[in-house]
């Protein structure tokens, strides 16, 4: 059976949480909610519109703070002025292209901004869990077809992954130096790419497959042979907050994790848009190969550690996830609340165990 978060670890818990504003977060935020949690927001506002943190209300479920990570100094005010037990670190400059247009801000934010929030901890004797997001992209990617360990090595042909497996050395240097002796359990968490209702993001697939369909357009598809670990983004989350309550108890967890499906629902970009075809009728597609500046063409995750050790297993497969994440974005369109959509597939999550 796979581990699901605990109301009894979750309940009452001061949780700050970076990154409340995008998609991910936004999940998270209402998840913590759910399970009680008093949570303190930090991120940048939201920059798409529109955006899942205001259609979902997410400022309701949290003490919401507008800051850019990479001003320190307000920045550590706001950490330590919410007393966090625990710290949820995911506010990034999370999209490869973007990175490509914008490096310098890619690293500034990814690395520096990161860097920021692990001072900001030294010396806060009320933090005793700290679980910062990465990506599946931290490894040095060399196109190879078995899945990434935690133990291989990081790298990064892109400024967002690179920015990427910096921070990774960048925690590891602040757990080793700094953390560990203060009592502090720091893990990385690693996950592949994250599909579900309420992402509004460019040069994103389903994303852009919503806004092209929705109009009537053809979507063009980039690298439609690529391969990537694809799960609900409810799938990493409650992996993410399983992680956090075992460190509680068992600090000596702390170190690096990945979060992905099983190995047998690990899927190429076409096949995702056919399933994202099928379930929304009448769709076009254009595919092209190779648009666009480089990116990883295969790339899986080895998630036994996770499952071995934290007892978290994927609950929805490709197709589920698909399907739901399709049919959250028609429901929205005809009316129904963006809040009720994501807590009716957080229930039915909690219930596929």
């Amino acid at each position: 059976m796979s581990a699901t978060p605990s109301h009894a670890f979750w309940g009452g818990k001061r949780v700050l949480l970076t990154g409340h504003t995008g998609f991910k977060g936004g999940w998270l935020a209402l998840m913590l909610h759910r399970l009680g949690a008093q949570v303190t927001g930090i991120s940048l506002a939201p920059n798409t519109v529109p955006s899942l943190y205001e259609l979902a209300g997410v400022e309701t479920v949290c003490d919401s703070h507008f800051c850019d990570i990479r001003d320190s100094g307000r920045f550590s005010q706001l950490v330590r002025g919410a007393r966090p037990e625990v710290v949820l670190h995911l506010a990034a400059q999370p999209l490869v292209r973007a990175s490509y247009r914008e490096p310098m801000e890619t690293f500034g934010i990814n690395v520096m901004g990161t860097v920021h929030l692990l001072e900001a901890l030294r010396g806060l004797a009320t933090c005793r869990v700290a679980v910062m997001v990465t990506t599946d992209k931290v490894y040095e990617n060399r196109e190879w077809h078995w899945p990434y360990r935690e133990v291989d090595a990081l790298g990064g042909h892109d400024p967002y992954s690179a920015s990427k497996a910096a921070s990774e050395i960048a925690i590891a240097s602040y757990r080793s130096a700094f953390l560990h002796a203060q009592g502090l359990a720091l893990a990385s968490a690693r996950a592949g790419n994250v599909i579900g209702g309420g992402d509004w993001s460019g040069d994103r697939l389903l994303p852009d497959a919503i806004r092209a369909w929705q109009t009537g357009a053809v979507l063009a598809i980039r690298n439609p042979g690529s391969i990537r670990p694809w799960q609900h983004v409810i799938e990493p989350l409650a992996g993410y907050l399983v992680l956090a309550q075992s460190l509680w108890s068992k600090p000596e967890l702390a170190g690096p994790w990945n979060f992905g499906p099983d190995a047998s629902e690990n899927a190429s970009v076409h096949d995702v848009v056919e399933m994202a075809r099928s379930a929304w009728a009448g769709a076009g597609v254009a595919y092209e190969e190779n648009a666009g500046p480089h990116e990883a063409g295969r790339l899986t995750l080895e998630t036994a550690k996770a499952r071995e050790l934290l007892s978290v297993q994927p609950r929805w497969g490709l197709q589920e996830s698909v399907s739901r994440t399709v049919t959250w974005y028609r429901r929205l369109f005809e009316g129904a609340s963006a809040r009720a959509l994501c807590e009716e597939d957080i229930v039915a999550w909690e219930r596929a165990r």
